[in-house]
C-alpha cells in the first residue's frame, strides 16, 4: 500500500478545505460590508432634523412626518435599478396611502430629477439632496453608499427595515 499518495491526497483535501473556508469567510466579510448596518436612534433624529427642497419648490421638514410610518428611498436618475423601481414604489405608495408617507431623496441635480418625473410621474415628495443625501443614507445604515437604498421608519422613530438595492412590489 502506498502511504505517500494517501498522505498527499489528505494534505490536498485539508488545504482545499482551508481555502474554501477562507473564501467563504471572505465572502461573508464582503457581504457584511455591503449589507445595511443597524441604524441608531441618533441617525433617525438626524433625518428628522433635515429640511430639504422638493422638486415642487417647497421646503420639506422631515419633522412634519414624525409619528407617521415613513418610507425613505434614496435614488438617482443615473442609477438604472433606481429608475426601474420608481413605478413600483409609486404603486406601493398608492397601496399604503394614509398608512405610510413615502419620500424620495434624490442624490442628483434638480434638473435631472425634473426631466425624470416628466417621463415617470411620482406623486410623493421628491427632495433634492445631492451629496448630502449620501451622508444621510450612510447615517441610516447604507454602509456601501450604493443606490437605491430604502429605509422604513415606524411611528415611534425606529428603523423597521433597510433595503440595499432595488425594491420589488412583491
Amino acid at each position: 500500500m502506498n502511504h505517500g499518495s494517501s498522505d498527499k491526497r489528505r494534505q490536498l483535501l485539508v488545504y482545499g478545505g482551508l481555502g474554501a473556508a477562507a473564501a467563504l469567510a471572505g465572502g461573508v466579510a464582503a457581504w457584511w460590508q455591503l449589507a445595511p448596518r443597524p441604524s441608531s436612534d441618533r441617525a433617525v433624529d438626524i433625518l428628522y432634523a433635515q429640511t430639504l427642497e422638493g422638486l415642487d419648490g417647497r421646503s420639506y421638514a422631515f419633522e412634519q412626518w414624525r409619528g407617521r410610518r415613513l418610507v425613505v428611498n434614496f435614488w438617482a436618475t443615473w442609477c438604472p435599478p433606481c429608475v426601474e423601481e420608481m413605478p413600483e414604489l409609486e404603486a406601493l405608495r398608492q397601496e399604503f396611502d394614509g398608512r405610510a408617507q413615502f419620500v424620495g431623496i434624490g442624490i442628483d441635480s434638480a434638473t435631472n430629477m425634473q426631466k425624470f418625473v416628466q417621463k415617470v410621474p411620482v406623486s410623493y415628495p421628491l427632495l433634492i439632496a445631492g451629496n448630502v443625501g449620501t451622508e444621510l443614507a450612510r447615517e441610516l445604515g447604507n454602509a456601501s453608499g450604493g443606490l437605491p437604498y430604502t429605509v422604513v421608519i415606524d411611528e415611534k422613530g425606529s428603523v423597521l427595515h433597510q433595503y440595499a438595492g432595488r425594491i420589488k412590489a412583491e
